[in-house]
């Protein structure tokens, strides 16, 4: 095991990562930019070390800032969380050879995931259902004009090296076709530094289904169940729960043993997400991200296994916390990612929390490092918290997560929970009747007066 853990990372995910530290009697650094020098990762952890000022590039991005405060503190691994270098494969193999443990998967599996196209490839290879699409990245209108024809408009232009959004464009008709191309492959170059483009069918109303797995990294995997993320606002996740309400316990067990086997024959690291869209019951891969994910907490809740404790005993060179006939989905679990933004506009809300009342009781978690007097700074994501709920059915889940909501205080600045007090009241979420494009039609619905 690991004497001493440097944590790359800030808010929440910090947080996490650090319980899960002293949980394991591992001594912990927590590295801060100067806008961060009050959050309480820093005042928990064993050390800290100021990297650099607010910019990210200049802190949380600064390589040599980390390196140096591994040096200092005489940490031997880091765990990265997510976002800023957790996906960085070129990072993970620096730490390797200043002789640091990355606590992630394999640097790799980092670059055959992160570049979408390959990602395909290899998911199909694998024997995983993929989207029909080209097979790689189109260098002409008229290549991308055949392949869309072929399988049928609407089609959808993506970024090979994009996420969270950015670099992607729908084209309904051939007319559209030119400018999606264009803008995403402009906005894709701007981004990602790779204009390279791809494209898929559109579907129209599918769920966002994604399936956690957990590999040892010798051939050793298992799923942990799925997450239904489909409600989402520009392509970002805000409410997640699992299982599923729209999927049974055949295509359940079908699909995640097709993942299970695929991480087994990749000899897959540690934990990761493989996420599909889902529609009239047939799944597509779409990507996958490697590493934890910012709704984690859904799976922990309802197969009570830490996936930050058993991300980093296995960096450790731990076998499997379970076989896969041993893991078992036990109730339903919603998370609701509370934010500091306007709840209509969702303009971003920094600034200082005047009063900061968390709920409690029975089956409810929030997985937050702010407190009151706290100041969200304007450099970073508007992440306030994240309120997990836990109930035996879906829709005990749902009313506690109404309790909680209502119970939950954060003033001093605009937060989204307004916007969850409505949705826990909606018919369509209550019967679990919703796709990607639901949140945004209803936005779109509340702005006009509907």
């Amino acid at each position: 095991m690991f004497d001493k853990i440097l944590i790359a990372n800030r808010g929440e995910i910090a947080l996490r990562v650090l319980r899960a530290c002293k949980e394991l009697g591992i001594a912990t650094v927590a590295v801060h930019s100067t806008a961060d020098a009050d959050a309480m990762h820093v005042r928990l952890a064993d050390e800290s070390v100021c990297i650099g000022p607010p910019p990210s590039k200049d802190s949380y991005l600064n390589v040599p800032a980390l390196l140096a405060a591994c040096e200092i503190t005489g940490a031997d691994a880091v765990h990265p969380g997510y976002g800023f270098l957790s996906e960085n494969a070129r990072f993970a193999e620096i730490l390797a050879d200043h002789n640091l443990q990355f606590i992630g998967p394999k640097a790799e599996h980092i670059r055959l995931m992160g570049d979408k196209i390959e990602a395909k490839k290899t998911a199909k290879r694998l024997g995983i259902p993929v989207v029909p699409g080209s097979d790689g990245a189109v260098v002409s209108d008229d290549e991308a004009m055949a392949i869309a024809k072929a399988i049928g408009f609407p089609v959808l232009v993506k970024a090979a090296a994009g996420g969270g959004g950015r670099g992607m464009k729908v084209a309904q008709t051939p007319e559209d076709l030119a400018i999606a191309l264009s803008t995403a492959a402009t906005e894709a170059k701007s981004a990602f530094g790779d204009a390279s483009v791809y494209l898929e069918k559109y579907l129209q109303k599918p769920r966002h289904i994604e399936i956690q797995v957990l590999g040892d990294g010798r051939g050793g995997a298992i799923h942990l169940g799925e997450r239904d993320c489909s409600l989402q606002r520009r392509h970002q996740k805000v409410w997640e729960e699992g299982p599923s309400p729209a999927l049974d316990a055949a295509q359940r067990k079908k699909i995640g043993l097709t993942v299970a086997k695929a991480m087994q024959e990749l000899k897959y690291l540690g934990v990761g997400t493989v996420e599909f869209l889902y529609e009239d019951g047939e799944f597509y891969f779409i990507e996958m991200n490697t590493r934890i994910q910012v709704e984690h907490p859904v799976t922990e809740m309802i197969t009570d296994i830490d996936l930050v404790l058993e991300q980093i005993r296995i960096a450790a060179g731990g076998d499997l916390p379970m076989t896969q006939d041993e893991v078992a989905i036990i109730g339903h679990s919603i998370e609701c990612r509370v934010n500091a933004e306007n709840p209509v506009t969702f303009r971003p809300s920094p600034g200082r929390i005047q009063q900061y009342h968390p709920p409690g009781g029975l089956g409810v978690r929030i997985d937050s490092a702010v407190y009151q007097g706290y100041v969200i700074p304007p450099y970073y994501d508007s992440l306030v918290g994240k309120l997990i709920v836990h109930g035996k059915t879906r829709a005990e889940c749902l009313m506690r997560l109404r309790r909680a909501l209502d119970e939950m205080v954060v003033e001093g600045v605009e937060t989204t929970l307004p916007l969850f007090r409505a949705l826990v009241r909606e018919p369509a979420i209550i019967d679990g009747d919703y796709h990607i494009h639901w949140l945004e039609q209803y936005l779109a619905g509340q702005a006009a007066g509907g």
